[in-house]
């Protein structure tokens, strides 16, 4: 069949790479994609939002599924629309509907489903422009750090904790009357801080049946030590070391089996990934997040080490069928180390022509904000690359994706010597 990826970044050519050595797929298309998609896809210049464009070369190139990678789309229903085309009904989009895509795109939605639910998480309160002053009021009642997360979608920068009751207030000001993260902040959910180590476990789902994909733990300060500002991650590890046995029972049995139920209870059409945000306190997980797709640059770890051919995964959704499938799992570790533009996650500069790609040896180098210029691969984003290695354990598997950084350059390239660091095995 023919298959069209949704996106730009490293999970896209990660999602690329694993369907292209797929026997189902005939022909693949990446939209917009990357440098690295245009080595084993066809790319095609379309914005991920442009549902028409994307309708146009569905139909053009008898496209028969539809993977999307990022949120954005998903949260504007692009899953809606191609169920109510006559023309595109019958395409197998992986992706949930606008209404399940609700659990991404408003942390007040999530916050309720999880309560409805009974699904273990953080206390929570929610406030807008008129109620800013309860909402400070809310933020003496509580011990710092304090959380505040903007409800919409802010390109994973809308969550700030502060230690300070002063600058918490300020902030929360600033969030909702000044609007700091636009119209993601016209609401905020205010948060108790959950003190433990964070995880991140994904789930495919056909709508009624589900497969548990290898856990990851990513890291998404700049600095090294989890200091300096947010990004959009810096690398992340699979399979976490402290997800024990019991563990997974767990979450398994009081997030991950309640959160399927109550999506299909509540009649919401969810066919495609989710990626639950963890933490363990104690014994015990909590849920911090859900996102509707599967998360970068965690896919790079995660993804690989999947040794199921993914076409036949997603037909499995397509068709409710997941049930029938056992998922197949490298047993080794897989690290993703992100290299990043000079400056990011503020100002960089782009059209950085990058060199070594040619000399890596026993990695994969998957393209996240790459481009092609003539016959250069150049930058054209804050996250450049990141470098996936396997071996027996993190720590080997580390050495070799630094080794191989080591081979690639791009004019102020940056990227995190530290992964792991919080971890043992």
């Amino acid at each position: 069949m023919n298959i069209l990826v949704l996106g730009s970044g490293g999970r896209e050519h990660t999602f690329a790479y694993k369907i292209a050595q797929s026997s189902l797929c005939q022909k693949l298309f990446v939209a917009p994609g990357n440098a690295g998609t245009a080595s084993i896809a066809t790319n095609v210049a379309i914005a991920v939002t442009d549902f028409s464009a994307i309708k146009e070369l569905v139909i053009k190139e008898n496209i028969e599924m539809v993977v999307v990678g990022p949120e954005d789309p998903l949260v504007r229903g692009i899953s809606d629309y191609f169920a109510e085309d006559n023309e595109l009904k019958n395409v197998v989009v992986i992706g949930p509907s606008k209404e399940g895509a609700q659990l991404e795109g408003s942390k007040e939605y999530a916050k309720e489903f999880l309560v409805r639910h009974n699904i273990p998480t953080a206390a929570y309160q929610s406030f807008t422009a008129d109620t800013v002053e309860k909402g400070k009021d809310f933020l003496e009642t509580l011990n710092p750090p304090y959380v505040l997360k903007a409800d919409g979608l802010a390109a994973g920068k809308g969550v700030l904790i502060l230690q300070d009751i002063d600058e918490a207030k300020a902030e929360l000001e600033n969030m909702l009357t000044n609007k700091k993260f636009g119209a993601a902040s016209e609401k905020v959910v205010i948060e108790e801080f959950l003190d433990g180590i964070e995880l991140s476990v994904f789930v495919l789902t056909d709508g009624k049946n589900y497969l548990t994909l290898p856990t990851a733990k990513d890291y998404k300060r700049i600095g090294e030590g989890d200091t300096g500002l947010n990004t959009g991650g810096m690398g992340a590890i699979s399979p976490v070391p402290f997800a024990d046995d019991e563990l997974m029972a767990k979450i398994e049995n009081q997030i991950i089996k309640p959160t399927v139920d109550g999506l299909a209870q509540e009649n919401i059409d969810y066919k495609g990934f989710i990626f639950i945000g963890l933490i363990k306190v104690g014994n015990d997980p909590k849920v911090i997040e859900y996102n509707v797709r599967m998360g970068d640059p965690e896919t790079e770890a995660v993804l690989p080490r999947v040794k199921n051919d993914l076409v036949s995964l997603f037909k499995g959704v397509g068709n409710q069928s997941l049930n029938t499938i056992t998922l197949d799992v490298d047993e080794r570790t897989a690290t993703a180390v992100v290299a990043v533009s000079g400056g990011y996650p503020e100002a960089y500069e782009k059209n950085k022509v990058i060199t070594g790609l040619d000399t890596i040896e026993d990695s994969i180098v998957f393209h996240a904000g790459t481009k092609l210029d003539g016959d250069n691969v150049v930058t054209s984003g804050g996250r450049v690359l990141a470098v996936t290695s396997f071996d027996k354990d993190f720590r080997e598997a580390l050495k070799k994706s630094y080794k191989n950084l080591e081979k690639l350059d791009f004019d102020k390239v940056y990227y995190r010597k530290d992964l792991g660091f919080d971890l043992t095995s």
